[in-house]
């Protein structure tokens, strides 16, 4: 006998076998079995993380209404937080747990969505228009749920879903069966949400979605969807907002890697992989990345908002991770943590739900979002009996399609526009301009977290920099630089985030305090000058373009609906005189300038703006100038 059969002869015999968890991580020649007693606990500060023997501790299981921690918005269900304790962990040889694992087909009744395809269209609609339209944000993920009733034993379906997944699925980040006695999750996850391994710090942003039969999937289809601009915008999207994340949780922010192609048995997506050096606690880490903006969308925490608008219902654990926390050999604390998607859920009655969605951003359309959700769902419902099974993937499929050498340089191909500050690795002090050491520099949050990655550019170039939430009382008076950041909304509006920048960015202007404005912030600095800020006919949300900035061409990304717009490159104001950059064509201001202010419309913080960094320099050394005798440097980015 063995662990898992005297697991499986309990639930033959109708007993119930405790709870458990099976694990296969990515590559592994073996299942993980975890077994110990389940608790709840109110925050993710509360997971039990025992000094002691090294080794696994807690498993946790994190629903998506933990992210009321962070203070956002959410459909709040009251699922709760588990965890368990891991009393025993052993390894089990993957072929013998598959051959211990039953093998029976699992059996469902009355599969359903929980809203109609032409529902869901019509949402997707509607975010389209009265979100992303109206600049609430860059992309934004909606879900639905397929319900259906599993026949039989509920646990021994699941364990059989399981051995599906492992024979059929390839890809898969972790493949696991989750027992906590209150319900069963049992699925196949693509994507790494954040792990912690000896101090490094790793993110896998995952997104674009090219879907086969599984069988062989058509080369030349392939080299179309990896040239989309749609599907690139997607993951240049996602790995921007993933960046921002890695900008709190590791100490120089994070290192882009890749990007590759993760092939499933009935997709393929492209990702990325991000790494950082941090020494933060890995219950922080994990609450400073709740939660994916593969699942959420950007900027993260009017994500939130627009998807407790739009979605009818709670999220359970869609969208949450498990969590294993640990100890290494050393006495470090290990995280690793795999965003629950592709999963079931499976209730003791045999009520089963596999939650899936899409990601919105402005080029989507709702019959192509429609049929990406039935893609997303295609593997485990065919594990559990709703779908056609693909063929056993084996340890290695004969061929993949990430080795042929045009779609290696597709790939490739992908970085050749982005930003090298987020790609490179570069000593300490490299990028340092003359005068800047021992300056101070304040950054108003306009609720998007691109202001980490802008603070860690700053902190590159020279400057000691905070990071202040907008509606946060506090002097700017001992700041040599305030910058008025980026956020959502309406610029125009009198609601209290703008009105509070307003009258904030009033009071540095009067008091001839040193000022960049980014974005949002761009926009209402525009508007005091006596700009009129208007509302672009198509969205400016993760576009990238050359503009000319002051007579010189840079490359930059723009995550933006509203536009200040001017007739003339130079303006009188209540301010003094102030230069314009603006498109002649539209009149669309992408930059300005004047005595001890600046602001920019792009983001020079993005992966997207190659030309960030240097534009940030040429800004500081006009707002904060060297000290006379200094030399000057250009920055590279």
């Amino acid at each position: 006998m063995t662990p898992l059969t005297d697991l499986l002869a309990a639930l033959a015999a109708g007993a119930d076998p405790g709870p458990f968890a099976l694990v296969r991580r990515d590559g592994a020649d073996h299942l993980d079995l975890f077994t110990g007693p389940v608790g709840s606990v109110e925050r993710l500060a509360d997971l039990p993380l025992p000094a002691g023997r090294p080794g696994p501790a807690t498993l946790a299981v994190v629903p998506y209404r933990q992210v009321t921690e962070r203070g956002f918005a959410c459909v709040d269900d009251g699922v709760p937080l588990e965890c368990l304790r891991i009393d025993r962990h052993l390894r089990l040889p993957l072929a013998a747990a598959i051959d211990a694992l039953p093998e029976g087909p699992v059996r469902t009744t009355d599969a359903a969505f929980d809203i109609t395809d032409d529902e869901y269209a019509a949402v997707v609609a509607r975010v389209l228009t009265e979100e992303i339209g109206h600049g609430e944000g860059a992309n934004f993920v909606i879900h639905r749920t397929m319900h259906a009733r599993v026949q039989g034993p509920p646990l021994t379906a699941a364990l059989a879903a399981l051995r599906s997944l492992l024979l059929r699925e390839r890809g898969a980040y972790w493949t696991f069966v989750v027992h906590t006695g209150a319900r069963t999750l049992v699925g196949a996850s693509p994507e790494r949400h954040v792990s912690v391994d000896d101090g490094l710090v790793m993110m896998n942003p995952i997104s674009g979605t090219f879907r086969h039969t599984g069988a062989t999937a058509d080369r030349a289809a392939l080299l179309r969807f990896l040239a989309d601009s749609k599907e690139i915008e997607e993951l240049y999207m996602v790995l921007d907002e993933e960046l921002k994340m890695m900008a709190t949780v590791a100490e120089q922010g994070g290192q882009v890697v890749g990007p590759y192609l993760k092939e499933m048995s009935h997709l393929a997506h492209t990702e990325y992989l991000l790494a950082g050096r941090g020494s933060k606690d890995v219950r922080d880490v994990l609450r400073e990345t709740m939660f994916a903006p593969t699942v959420t969308g950007s900027p993260m925490e009017n994500a939130c908002r627009v998807i407790a608008r739009h979605e009818r219902t709670g999220r359970r654990y869609y969208a949450g991770v498990l969590a294993l926390l640990g100890h290494d050999q050393t006495g470090r604390q290990t995280l690793d943590a795999p965003i629950l998607i592709r999963t079931a859920e499976i209730t003791p009655t045999g009520e089963l739900r596999v939650p899936v969605g899409a990601t919105l951003v402005r080029h989507s359309t709702p019959a192509a979002e429609v049929a990406e959700t039935h893609a997303k769902a295609a593997g485990v419902l065919a594990a559990l009996g709703l779908g056609p099974q693909a063929p056993d993937a084996g340890p290695r499929p004969a061929h993949r399609l990430a080795d042929d050498p045009q779609v290696r340089a597709a790939l490739a191909a992908r970085n050749a526009p982005l930003a090298r500050f987020w790609l490179d690795q570069r000593p300490p002090g490299t990028l340092a301009l003359p005068g800047l050491a021992g300056r101070r520099a304040l950054i108003v949050d306009g609720e998007d977290t691109f202001t980490g990655m802008l603070a860690h550019q700053l902190g590159a170039l020279g400057l000691a920099v905070t990071v202040r939430p907008w509606h946060a009382a506090g002097p700017v008076s001992g700041y040599d630089l305030v910058v008025v950041g980026p956020g959502p909304g309406d610029p125009n509006s009198d609601i209290p985030k703008m009105t509070t920048l307003r009258t904030l960015l009033t009071g540095l202007l009067e008091g001839g305090q040193p000022t960049l404005a980014v974005c949002l912030g761009h926009q209402l600095l525009a508007g005091l000058l006596g700009l009129p800020v208007h509302r672009r006919d198509a969205p400016y949300q993760g576009t990238q373009r050359t503009v000319t900035l002051f007579g010189e061409p840079r490359r930059v990304g723009f995550y933006s609906t509203f536009t200040a717009r001017a007739a003339a490159d130079r303006q009188d104001s209540p301010y003094g005189p102030v230069e314009l950059a603006r498109d002649v064509a539209d009149g669309a201001v992408h930059a300005l300038r004047g005595r001890g202010f600046a602001g920019v419309q792009f983001h020079p913080e993005s992966v997207l703006s190659p030309d960030g960094v240097p534009v940030l320099a040429d800004l500081l050394r006009e707002l904060l100038p060297a000290p006379a005798g200094e030399l000057s440097t250009t920055a590279q980015a």
